[in-house]
């Protein structure tokens, strides 16, 4: 008796197989990058080319080994705080505290009104990072015109949006490590008295 399953013509991959899909990418990659298939760079002139090898491979690896690196710090650095805490015991008073990600925004809710640090400022950086496109593309050639300049820079070349982004962070970062590195630390402030890390 015949199997059903089986491909007629003897293929071990046939259209209904798994594996058919990935199989049928390869060879139609193979195909359009492949000396069948019209080159994409044919259509450039060769100053604007770069060579595959070695322009092309060189950073990965260098990049590769930097994440290499980096988790290995972390692991050794970080471990102290991902060490199991005490067990819960209903008796002992502790303070809530939430996980490192969101230590920056636990950290920024005391320094200033419960309504504006915990719902306003956050609803709004979210706005803000939706929305940001719109914003730059909007505003960006206005305060180019102000400035003088014949266009807005382009976004790897904006000096205005870079700050932005890299203060946005610090300020993020600093926070966390104040939360979580230094807890004891308290500094003056002026809406809620002395504000402390932990």
């Amino acid at each position: 008796m015949r199997d059903p399953k089986r491909n007629p013509r003897g293929l071990p991959i046939g259209p209904g197989h798994i594996l058919y899909p990935i199989l049928a990418t390869i060879a139609l990659t193979g195909i359009l990058f492949g000396s069948i298939g019209h080159h994409l760079t044919e259509d450039m002139p060769e100053r604007e080319t770069h060579p595959y090898f070695p322009d092309h491979i060189w950073p990965y690896p260098i990049l590769a080994m930097v994440l290499l690196i980096t988790l290995g710090l972390l692991a050794v650095f970080g471990q102290p705080a991902l060490q199991l805490g005490q067990a819960a015991d209903p008796r002992v008073v502790a303070i809530p505290r939430p996980e490192w990600y969101f230590l920056s925004l636990f950290q920024f809710v005391k320094l200033g009104p419960a309504l504006v640090t915990s719902i306003l400022v956050p609803a709004g950086v979210v706005a803000g990072l939706i929305f940001w496109p719109l914003i730059d593309a909007r505003l960006g050639p206005r305060l180019a015109r102000r400035l003088g300049w014949s266009s807005w820079p382009v976004p790897k070349r904006n000096v205005f949006t870079g700050t932005i982004w890299m203060a946005g962070l610090g300020i993020i970062g600093l926070l966390t490590l104040w939360a979580a590195l230094v807890p004891q630390l308290c500094i003056p402030w002026f809406t809620n008295g002395p504000v402390c890390g932990g």
